[in-house]
């Protein structure tokens, strides 16, 4: 497993981290605690040594469940985890929920308790909304929990350009957590150039489009409907991506999956720090964990992709 440093910070993760949204029980399918507990233990086997969470995730369960391998080994795991949709309905003319730094510091503080620890490595403000008091507040939490310790490294999780360059303003920011894949290429364009240039740690959600670049899905798949990617096979956007994921799959090497490309190409940006691929089983983290692997591309590949699935 090959580390990199997150942004300015003194954090040195493992480029193929544990995304543990899949594992809070009410967004991915079914999911058994115990498989989901022993994927982290794999994971840890394996050097990965950061795992991404959220306090939505199973309303706290993922940090529940993560609590049980942080236990007696807190000093060797790099959690990060994420407030600002807990309560939210998603109703843009919904009043503002954290309207206040004391109620961002109150969910920060729910999370410690349900993640069994005093302090997270990296706190992100989970953004969707576009309600000037609440991302205020987020900001001046964000100082006092730095200040008081129980956050070492704070970050924005959002694919809006704008959102991230204001919570930046002042130069605060230090790691922003994005959506970016083959196929979906969007942040190479304006976000990751901006956070080469100052610094700003790439945590890299989605690297394998929600399972979409595993090659496992076909037109006939279908999904639970508990699951987000319920509506997929019913959506254009679907048969087109698995049409450029057969591409892929024609050119990928004999000795890596079509999802391990999927995260070298990712992990060869020179912006991304950390790619969190989910995962339910130890199978799935032993494979995302195989990608750490040089060299990541070769150029005949990165020309193939630029081919196959330009940036648009």
């Amino acid at each position: 497993m090959e580390y990199r440093q997150l942004g300015k910070s003194d954090l040195h993760v493992s480029e193929i981290g544990f995304g543990a949204w899949a594992i809070g029980g009410d967004a991915w399918g079914p999911v058994e605690d115990a498989n989901s507990i022993a994927a982290m233990e794999r994971a840890l086997e394996l050097g990965i040594n950061f795992i991404d969470t959220a306090d939505v995730y199973g309303n706290g369960h993922s940090e529940s469940l993560v609590a049980e391998v942080l236990r007696g080994r807190r000093d060797q795991i790099i959690v990060a985890t994420k407030g600002g949709l807990m309560g939210h309905h998603r109703d843009p003319q919904r009043e503002p929920v954290y309207d206040s730094p004391q109620k961002v510091v109150a969910a920060c503080e729910a999370s410690l308790r349900r993640l069994g620890t005093d302090y997270v490595d990296v706190y992100f403000c989970h953004i969707w909304w576009d309600k000037p008091e609440e991302t205020e507040a987020f900001m001046q939490a964000f100082e006092q929990l730095k200040r008081d310790g129980k956050v070492r490294v704070t970050g924005v999780s959002t694919d809006d350009f704008d959102y991230i360059k204001h919570f930046n303003r002042d130069g605060g920011v230090d790691v922003v957590q994005v959506e970016y894949s083959i196929l979906n290429r969007k942040a190479e364009r304006h976000i990751l150039p901006y956070l080469q240039e100052h610094q700003i740690g790439a945590v890299i959600r989605g690297p394998l489009q929600k399972g979409l670049l595993t090659g496992k899905f076909t037109p006939d798949t279908r999904f639970p409907e508990s699951d987000v990617r319920h509506d997929w096979p019913n959506q254009p956007w679907y048969r087109n991506s698995l049409e450029t994921v057969e591409q892929l799959r024609t050119f990928k090497r004999p000795d890596q999956t079509l999802g391990q490309l999927a995260l070298r190409f990712v992990l060869s940006h020179p912006a991304v720090t950390v790619a969190i691929p989910g995962a339910k089983t130890p199978e799935q983290v032993a494979a995302n964990a195989a990608a750490s692997l040089r060299p990541l591309l070769t150029p005949e590949e990165r020309q193939r992709i630029d081919e196959v699935a330009p940036l648009r």
